[in-house]
């Protein structure tokens, strides 16, 4: 049976990819510093699906540390998820995003030559397209319009990665560019869990939806949108962890690295998903709009043949399900996993 490895398997879309590669049969080693994250998350896991994993608690750039985690176990692959992931606060700690990020990845990706391992799939963002000029956004759209230090931070990953592959062949990567990932596990069991006030538009909906804060600020209503809101790809992160799935298949048959969005192709302005969530949950969400945020765009969506033509995936959940799954986990989970 394959082993795999996962870094920051404990962080919202890390547990779910960690659950689908458990699901489909495989031994998972999980590393994870909880900065962001919960091993409660990891306990919720394993219950779901019958199945233990084995939990080490550190840091990706504790290069002692994954020398030792790679002689212990043999991987087949490693699935890359840790990292800091704030673009709005990358834009206030630039150091500290290129430091947990680009180092903590070159320390992983030293450990892994060092131990012989070769097949990596990355966890990258839509962000590395920076400020549209075309929608929807192909793999092949410029990246050179980046608006924040966190989504550099990706693309300087995503180069190093591409370096990789043209040095040694026997390096097989995925680059998957996800877009913006919502919603929970339909058992209610694991989920998106913010500290304070939550970075991203659904937590904190439902945190005003469940009384936690009084109202949801809309940053920006200028842009150019048909109702001035910010425009985004949603997808349901169940959909996105079997979309990991499908590019570890492909690695069995593909060299080199590889470039995949990650979206459902259709794009919400915040009020459609204001709206579409007060119709799911009958709760009011009142909100107020504030200045725009550095770093953000105006509409962002996917173009995602590439993936259903070569993984033979697409997203299937509609923004319904996304709804009715992330009040689901709100409802189950009001403190989150405390």
């Amino acid at each position: 049976m394959k082993t795999v490895f996962v870094t920051g398997g404990a962080g919202y879309i890390g547990s779910h990819a960690t659950l689908a590669m458990l699901k489909a049969g495989y031994d998972v080693v999980v590393l994870d510093n909880l900065h962001n994250s919960s091993c409660e998350s990891l306990k919720r896991v394993e219950k779901i699906a019958g199945r233990e994993l084995h939990f080490i608690r550190g840091d990706i750039r504790d290069r002692i540390l994954l020398n030792s985690i790679f002689k212990e176990h043999t991987f087949d692959t490693v699935f890359h998820f840790a990292g800091l992931k704030s673009l709005h606060e990358s834009v206030s700690y630039p150091l500290q995003y290129y430091d947990n990020n680009v180092h903590g990845s070159q320390a992983l990706l030293q450990a892994m030559m060092n131990a012989g391992v070769y097949k990596f799939i990355f966890s990258s963002s839509a962000s590395v397209y920076g400020d549209p000029t075309v929608i929807p956004l192909s793999e092949r759209h410029p990246v050179n319009q980046i608006t924040n230090p966190y989504g550099r931070s990706k693309l300087m990953i995503e180069d190093i990665l591409v370096d990789l592959a043209a040095s040694d062949p026997r390096w097989r990567i995925a680059i998957l560019r996800y877009f913006n990932p919502v919603g929970a596990h339909h058992s209610g069991l694991i989920g998106e869990d913010s500290n304070d006030i939550p970075n991203n538009l659904l937590p904190y909906i439902t945190q005003v939806a469940s009384g936690k804060l009084p109202k949801l600020q809309i940053f920006g209503c200028d842009y150019h949108t048909h109702d001035g809101t910010g425009v985004r790809d949603y997808i349901h992160v169940v959909d996105l962890a079997d979309g990991h799935v499908r590019a570890f298949d492909a690695l069995e048959k593909l060299s080199g690295a590889h470039v995949w969005n990650l979206g459902t192709g259709k794009g919400y302005s915040v009020l459609e998903i204001v709206h579409a969530f007060e119709e799911v949950s009958g709760k009011k969400i009142p909100y107020y709009f504030g200045s725009r945020r550095t770093g953000d765009v105006s509409a962002s969506y996917a173009d995602v043949t590439k993936a259903k033509n070569d993984l033979s995936w697409e997203a299937s959940r509609g923004l319904r399900e996304m709804m009715h799954d992330t009040w689901r986990w709100q409802q189950m989970n009001p403190n989150g996993y405390k």
